[in-house]
């Protein structure tokens, strides 16, 4: 499919400095051996098969919107146009056309976050993995990167908070089990263990977003009595963890010298059926096995 030609809109217009300050006027033929990658490419990841495709369509079309780079001790820099990039590469052209900019380093970064955006080609987590760089490596406030990537901060604060999941629900979001609504919805909880619990929950029951939202609402709510003379040890908090993994839900441990309580919570009759079965089936398995 041949790549359409877009316009570079507000924010990329916003950091392309005036066309008196370019160093080389116009669109200028170089050699693509001279071009280096972006290194603060917010994209992590470029799906092969879009490439040949698009691979296919410049050795018939030509490259339609020329690349944006900066001066490098190399020759050249990528700011805004990697797909291209590696996609000229793969149709054997020898030159490409370019736009030469001059920004300072964190403008590259913004004007590749930028153009990826425009083009949906960032995942939640790459979005965010570039706003903390952002953040991070260029002192950059969230109020800026939204006006400068043109979206509200609200979108930069939630996209940012996509960062603090746990492993196995980054994997969900990415794999695209869960959405993004649905990571935020359970970033309401405070324990990476009741999350991941409660993801389980979400991919066994195929639960939707407001079904979500309701599960971690009423999972929140639930604030066991504590005993009051429990020393919680981290040997407790692994296990407790690894019970509300194995059973999908939220389990609390509690101790009071040698004994305790163990508390597992449910929140539906399904819920209740489906502990049921899980537990017996354990109990099942381990007299077979003896």
């Amino acid at each position: 499919m041949a790549e359409k030609k877009r316009g570079l809109g507000r924010g990329l217009e916003a950091l392309i400095p005036p066309a008196a300050e370019v160093s080389i006027p116009g669109v200028l033929e170089v050699p693509l051996e001279s071009i280096r990658p972006n290194p603060s490419q917010p994209r992590r990841a470029l799906d092969p098969h879009e490439l040949e495709g698009l691979a296919v369509s410049i050795r018939e079309n030509g490259i339609v919107q020329p690349l944006l780079v900066s001066h490098s001790p190399e020759g050249y820099q990528l700011i805004a146009g990697e797909r291209r990039w590696r996609a000229a590469r793969l149709a054997g052209l020898a030159s490409v056309p370019v736009i030469v900019r001059e920004v300072t380093p964190r403008d590259r970064l913004a004007l590749a976050l930028v153009e990826n955006l425009q083009r949906e080609d960032l995942d939640a987590l790459e979005k965010a993995a570039a706003y903390k760089e952002l953040t991070e490596r260029f002192n950059m406030s969230q109020e800026e990167m939204a006006r400068r990537v043109g979206v509200d901060r609200s979108t930069v604060t939630n996209t940012l908070r996509l960062l603090h999941l746990p492993e196995k629900a980054k994997a969900a979001l990415l794999a695209g089990e869960i959405s993004e609504s649905h990571a935020r919805a359970l970033l309401g909880l405070a324990s990476p263990g009741d999350q991941e619990a409660a993801l389980a929950t979400v991919l066994q029951r195929g639960l939707n977003v407001r079904q979500t939202e309701e599960l971690i609402r009423r999972w929140g709510k639930i604030k066991p009595r504590r005993l009051r003379t429990v020393k919680r040890t981290p040997q407790d908090e692994r296990l407790e963890e690894d019970l509300r993994r194995a059973l999908g839900t939220r389990v609390n441990l509690e101790r009071r010298g040698k004994r305790g309580r163990l508390v597992i919570h449910f929140y539906s009759e399904e819920e209740l059926h489906a502990l049921y079965q899980r537990l017996t089936a354990i109990n099942e398995h381990n007299i077979c096995s003896t």
